[in-house]
C-alpha cells in the first residue's frame, strides 16, 4: 500500500513554515507561509521560485534543505488516523511503502522521526514519476491529499485514494476523478477492511487489484 507524506500522514505545515520564515529572516525576502502551506506537494524548487529569482532558486534550495532537519522536523506531526491507518495495512499482511516529493533524506528523517511503521521510503518523486516506484514496490493503491498523488496512481494503474487533508476538499478530488475519496485517514482503517474483506494488500504489478470497482468514487464527509 502506497502512501504520500506531507498532509497525508505528516502535518508538515509548521516546520515548513518556520524554514521558510527563516529563509526571509536571512534574505529580507517577505515570504507568505500562508500561502506556502496552502500549495504544499510539488517540487521544493517550484515553491521557492515564487519567491526568488530563477537564478538564486538552486542557492535558496540548497540553503532550505540544509536547515530542515533542524527547524523542521521536530515541529512535524502526525496526522489524524495516519499511525491507525499503517497498523491497519501491517494487521493485514500488507506493506507500507511511502513515496514522496520530499528529497530521500528528509522523507526518512521524517518517517523515522514520527516512528512510522514503514517498509519502503522513496523521495524527490511528484506526480507521475511516482508512478514507477509505487509499481516497482508493488503498491495496489496509492494515499495522497495532492491532485498529484491521483496522477501517481494513475500512472501505476492503481487505485487512488484521495484524502482531504491538504490543498483539495473531497469535491475537489471527486471532481479530479480519484477512485476513492475520505475525509481524512480516519476513514481509511474502515475502509481498508471492507475494500480487501480480510485479504492481504500486497498485489500484483500490473493492473487494478483485484476486486476493484469502476463505481462512483466513495467519498465520506
Amino acid at each position: 500500500m502506497g502512501f504520500d507524506l506531507d498532509l497525508t500522514l505528516a502535518d508538515t505545515r509548521e516546520g515548513i513554515s518556520a524554514v521558510y520564515r527563516a529563509l526571509s529572516e536571512e534574505t529580507g525576502v517577505p515570504i507568505d507561509t500562508d500561502a506556502v502551506v496552502r500549495r504544499i506537494g510539488p517540487p521544493l524548487e517550484v515553491e521557492i521560485g515564487y519567491w526568488f529569482p530563477p537564478e538564486q532558486v538552486p542557492e535558496m534550495t540548497a540553503r532550505y534543505r540544509a536547515v530542515y532537519a533542524d527547524i523542521a522536523i521536530p515541529a512535524t506531526a502526525v496526522m489524524a488516523g495516519a499511525r491507525e491507518s499503517l497498523e491497519a495495512v501491517r494487521a493485514l499482511g500488507g506493506r507500507v511503502v511511502v513515496v514522496s516529493g520530499k528529497n530521500q533524506l528528509d522523507t526518512e528523517r521524517t518517517v523515522r522521526h514520527l516512528d512510522f511503521p514503514v517498509d519502503v521510503v522513496v523521495g524527490g518523486l511528484f506526480g507521475t514519476d511516482k508512478g514507477a516506484a509505487l509499481r516497482e514496490h508493488r503498491a495496489t493503491a496509492y494515499v495522497g491529499d495532492h491532485l498529484g498523488d491521483v496522477d501517481a496512481a494513475r500512472a501505476a494503474e492503481i487505485t487512488s485514494v484521495g484524502v482531504a487533508t491538504g490543498s483539495f476538499d473531497v469535491a475537489a478530488l471527486v471532481d479530479y476523478g480519484a477512485d476513492v475519496v475520505l475525509p481524512d485517514l480516519r476513514a481509511f482503517p474502515d475502509w481498508l477492511t471492507r475494500r480487501y474483506d480480510g485479504r492481504n494488500p500486497n498485489g500484483h504489478q500490473e493492473g487494478r487489484p483485484d476486486g476493484y470497482s469502476d463505481a462512483v468514487p466513495d467519498v465520506r464527509g
